[in-house]
């Protein structure tokens, strides 16, 4: 298979797959497939000599392989559309298993670091994004968001800071804007030194749209807004940012339904449960998403699936902080769109989107039964699903007109000790097997991860940079 005269050329062609997995419009599988990408858009897909119905749609000729710039030989492997990272908090890799805080549910967890993170500057967040995102994609990960709601007083840019280490490596990046009103002395559960007024919370979020976000196709950076919890900022705050929100056109998130004590405290507080309080300052539409959703009800899964609000789903978040086991199954079943998400690596510690795959996939099996879920599913919450989240419908499949984000996963009995005798279905294989690590992870045509390494420069001075900070933070905790 090679071009014509008359063919696009591509930039990149990643060729001869085991199995490519698709997750098109008909969730086409294409044995000996191949993905072309130009301009940092998938041009085409099709079938290589080995291939069954493999049809190509967009550039070239039907049936042939355009010829590229660069060609990565997929022989042996799976490749997948790039996996979608729908919550997590960056800077909390600054405090991986960090020991103070390793006992003790939600509320105590976050009242213990709370004043450890106090110390977050454009320094540590920069650093904490670089390192973080190189670990996603490490993990398979091409596009993520994140929750950064701590603003410490005199910090400076903190979202500037991560959006500049995800333009520094190529990465797709969704910053949230977070925020915090609420202080101990009002009730809430962070010092006073994280909080911000709340005129300067929202003349913020709209700074941060203006200057950063683009809403077109095959962007790399876009914003949306987060106020943390029911528990950290006030109900006139959450309904004034939905307005903005809707106002400037940008997705909402928060964290909702995580742990029981969010239950008593929306009681307390609001005189009802988090998803009536939640519904009653605008937040019950299409244009958001929420972080766990452990604890709803029947009637709370259906009433998410009529306003299509998204979930985040957190496996290994959920299972350090013994949140529960969240009803996937039921959120799917009604409806809802769901993704996956790492969460912050003070409560996962562990950033990788193929382990939380995994574990969204044993979790669902765990709470419902062996035909609860299985792993093509569980892939496509990791892809198609963490692309509803976020809005986008230029991201989690590898078809013509999509973002250009590829990653090649090592599968089947040539992969090695791991693989040995997984013969019979690549997809099973890739989440039952392992640990897997991507051979390539790709964005836009580039390459993060090539031979299994990162590509980028200057790694080994970025994680003393990180210890650095993470150290001093230890010590003043400490």
């Amino acid at each position: 298979m090679g071009d014509t005269k008359g063919d696009a050329r591509a930039d990149l062609c990643v060729r001869g797959a085991e199995l490519l997995v698709t997750m098109d419009a008909d969730r086409r599988e294409i044995p000996g497939g191949w993905v072309a990408v130009r301009g940092g858009m998938v041009s085409a897909v099709g079938a290589g000599g080995r291939g069954r119905g493999g049809m190509v749609r967009g550039v070239g000729r039907p049936g042939r392989e355009p010829a590229a710039e660069r060609v990565i030989d997929a022989a042996g492997c799976l490749v997948t559309p790039g996996l979608v990272n729908t919550h997590h908090h960056l800077y909390q890799n600054l405090t991986r298993a960090f020991a103070p805080a390793l006992s003790g549910n939600l509320f105590a967890w976050l009242r213990t670091l709370y004043p450890v993170w106090s110390r977050l500057d454009e320094e540590a967040a920069y650093v904490s994004a670089w390192i973080g995102l190189c670990e996603l994609a490490l993990g398979g990960c091409t596009t993520s968001t994140d929750h950064l709601y701590l603003h410490p007083r005199g910090a400076g840019d903190l979202i500037g800071a991560e959006i500049a280490a995800a333009q520094e490596l190529g990465f797709r990046f969704h910053p949230t804007h977070g925020s915090m009103s609420l202080s101990v002395k009002d009730g809430g559960l962070p010092p006073d030194s994280v909080v911000r007024d709340e005129d300067e919370i929202l003349a913020d979020s709209e700074r941060l749209v203006a200057r950063h976000h683009d809403p077109a196709p095959g962007a790399m950076v876009r914003i949306a807004l987060a106020p943390c919890s029911p528990f950290s900022v006030t109900a006139e705050l959450m309904r004034r940012t939905a307005e903005l929100a809707e106002r400037l056109d940008v997705r909402l998130h928060t964290h909702l339904a995580e742990d029981p004590d969010e239950d008593r405290f929306c009681e307390a507080a609001f005189g009802c449960r988090p998803f009536e309080h939640f519904e009653r300052v605008g937040w019950g539409t299409d244009r958001a998403w929420v972080a766990h959703c452990v604890h709803p009800n029947p009637a709370e899964i259906e009433r998410l699936g009529r306003w299509g609000t998204g979930v985040a789903h957190c496996p290994s978040s959920n299972q350090i902080l013994g949140a529960g086991l969240a009803p996937v199954r039921e959120l799917r079943d009604a409806g809802v769109p769901v993704g996956i998400g790492c969460d912050g690596s003070a409560s996962a510690d562990c950033a990788s989107l193929w382990l939380e795959t995994r574990g969204a996939m044993l979790l669902a099996r765990l709470r419902g039964g062996a035909r609860a879920m299985d792993a093509r599913e569980a892939l496509e919450m990791a892809t198609l699903g963490g692309a509803a989240c976020l809005g986008r419908d230029d991201i989690g499949a590898l078809a013509p007109g999509r973002s250009g984000d590829v990653v090649v996963w090592p599968c089947g009995d040539g992969a090695g000790v791991t693989f040995a005798g997984a013969l019979s279905d690549p997809v099973e294989a890739l989440l039952r097997c392992g640990p897997v690590s991507p051979r390539h992870t790709i964005v836009a045509g580039r390459s993060l991860v090539a031979g299994g390494r990162l590509t980028v420069a200057g790694l080994e001075p970025m994680l003393r940079r990180h210890r650095a900070i993470a150290a001093e933070w230890l010590a003043a905790a400490t």
